[in-house]
């Protein structure tokens, strides 16, 4: 494995100088999904912002779990638990680590980004939205930062109100200022938009925010993966990831809270390992993090999610971020210059995601033709259906690349679109 490189943390929009050259055909091996062929063609896995392939390091992390040490945790005074119950909440400090929290236990386990954003919605905003009080997103938002505000909506009242971005799928920031009003009580955005690649200036949404006293949940989702997060800078109230975007397992991701808002909330749902002590009368709960974790969690994902994280560090999140920022411009030249291609999705400060349209062709189309040249793309609305009709657009292709990509399966990308436009021509 590669040698860990070290780098002071700083302002998230900003990429980061590579201190070594990255080996990108040295990090291949250890993904063995990507030795195999799809069509008679080699597997060129584009589809990363949906769930990225895993290392071996996370594969054997979970099959040891279940071959070594598989029980129940926080239960068992026995060996297995012990064992399985301190392998899982090392995680937790990982976790920690990784997004810079505070403390440990403000670190909730969820099954991915979508039901962080549905636990605070339903335990937070449950609590503390009225009648008339307002929440706070973007244009760009994946439905699952959507709907469970929506749901809210029905049930208590609340006014859903979205920031508006420009033609290159910025924010726009005076118009995003305007909305924080009186009667605003959160605001929610994605840091990385699973479409456009956008980051997010969070670390300004947030002091906008907490000027007017309003906390601010960040999806982070599309973050995760390719930039440094460090919650206590940005000093958002609430960030979530998923694990099966970060080279982990699915099933398995995390919720940041400060601990302060965490223990004002009342808990999630309700059963097991979540309480302190059950009486037919009355339930007391358990401290966080464990009034929100109730039943058996996902135990071998999120060790996994621990061996993902490891991984992830050993490579150097800045080395990653400034080989995927070369990818990512490479690929935009080439795809530019195809005539009928445009792309959707042009802001200044980019993640290493690219959507487009292929004139005259549908998405569907596009995503058939690449996939018999053995090139695995997204197609469809991708969650985001609010963002396909701000572009006029019913469906894109996307493409989103991982530090396993390479400027060799770009080309093949490239020459794949020329044959969708032969076909359809």
């Amino acid at each position: 494995m590669m040698a860990t490189t070290t780098s002071t943390r700083g302002v998230l929009s900003k990429r980061p100088s590579a201190r070594a050259v990255f080996d990108v055909r040295r990090v291949r091996e250890d993904f063995p999904i990507l030795k195999q062929k799809v069509h008679g063609k080699p597997l060129v896995y584009f589809d990363n912002a949906a769930t990225s392939q895993k290392p071996l390091a996370v594969i054997e992390a979970e099959e040891r779990f279940y071959r070594s040490d598989n029980s129940n945790i926080h239960r068992g005074v026995h060996e297995l638990s012990q064992r399985a119950t301190k392998a899982y909440e090392d995680v937790r400090v990982k976790v920690r680590e990784f997004i810079n929290a505070r403390e440990a236990r403000e670190i909730i386990f969820v099954r991915g980004t979508t039901e962080a954003i549905n636990l605070v919605a339903g335990s937070w905003g449950r609590k503390m939205l009225q009648t008339g009080d307002e929440v706070v997103i973007s244009a760009m938002e994946h439905h699952s930062n959507i709907v469970p505000w929506q749901l809210l909506r029905e049930e208590k009242g609340i006014v859903l109100r979205v920031a508006p971005i420009n033609e290159r799928g910025e924010l726009l920031w005076e118009e995003f200022e305007q909305l924080l009003g009186p009667r605003t009580r959160l605001g929610s955005v994605t840091h990385v938009s699973n479409v456009l690649g956008t980051i997010n200036p969070v670390k300004e949404i947030v002091r906008a925010a907490h000027r007017r006293n309003i906390p601010v949940l960040i999806d982070g989702a599309q973050a995760a993966p390719h930039i440094k997060i460090d919650v206590q800078e940005i000093d958002c109230d609430f960030y979530a990831f998923s694990g099966h975007k970060l080279f982990g397992p699915t099933g398995v991701g995390a919720l940041y809270g400060k601990a302060k808002t965490l223990e004002s909330m009342p808990p999630y749902q309700g059963g097991g390992d979540m309480i302190s002590s059950v009486t037919f009368a009355k339930t007391l709960f358990n401290v966080i993090p464990y009034k929100f974790e109730a039943g058996t969690p996902n135990i071998a994902a999120g060790i996994g999610l621990g061996a993902a994280i490891d991984y992830v560090n050993q490579l150097g999140l800045d080395r990653v971020a400034t080989y995927e920022h070369e990818l990512l411009e490479y690929a935009t030249g080439k795809l530019s210059a195809l005539p009928g291609v445009r792309l959707i999705g042009t802001a200044k400060e980019k993640a290493s995601v690219i959507s487009f349209v292929v004139e005259g062709v549908h998405a569907h189309d596009v995503g058939t033709v690449l996939d018999q040249e053995g090139i695995a793309i997204r197609t469809g609305h991708h969650c985001a259906q609010p963002l396909m009709e701000r572009f006029g657009v019913p469906a894109t292709a996307r493409a989103s690349f991982a530090f396993y990509n390479t400027k060799e399966e770009v080309d093949a990308l490239a020459e794949a679109i020329n044959r969708v436009k032969e076909i359809f021509g």
